[in-house]
């Protein structure tokens, strides 16, 4: 029986390891006569999930995956975020609002912009992390934080 908080799902026999995070960017044509889509479509469209349990060996066929698929369990991961450090304190919820930045080659740009963490959505900052030490090509100071929705 899965735990309290967890989703049971299904994902690419390779990717089936605990402990492995992945977005779930939603289905693909292929999925729309497949007989298992129900269980393997029921998560949240660009949310990152860590797998917590591997279910059994029984693999099933999968158009998008050569080695099938097998069931797991997943939890909603947090996200690793940079924000202002005014606003970072444990237990605040904030609206989270992407940062403007044209420079995607900055060693920090994926921490500014996240996978997994919607725009106008609201989270909890579950832990502040600690300064970011690389420095933002547009001269912020920043904090990282782990959001929770």
């Amino acid at each position: 029986m899965p735990k309290v908080g967890t989703t049971i799902t299904l994902i690419g026999v390779g990717l089936a390891k605990i402990g492995t995070e992945f977005v779930f960017n939603g289905p693909t044509n292929e999925c729309e006569t497949c007989k298992l889509k129900n269980t393997c479509l029921n998560l949240s469209v660009g949310r990152r999930y860590r797998i917590t349990a591997v279910r059994g060996n029984t693999k099933h066929d999968c158009a998008l995956h050569d080695n099938g698929v097998k069931a797991i369990e997943v939890v909603e991961s947090p996200s690793i975020v940079a924000i202002d450090p005014k606003n970072a304190f444990i237990g605040s919820k904030i609206l989270y609002k992407q940062r403007e930045c044209s420079n995607q080659n900055c060693k920090i740009y994926d921490l500014c912009h996240p996978q997994g963490v919607t725009q106008d959505e609201k989270y909890t900052i579950c832990a502040v992390l600690d300064d970011v030490h690389d420095n933002c090509t547009e001269g912020r100071v920043l904090k990282l934080v782990e959001l929770r929705r």
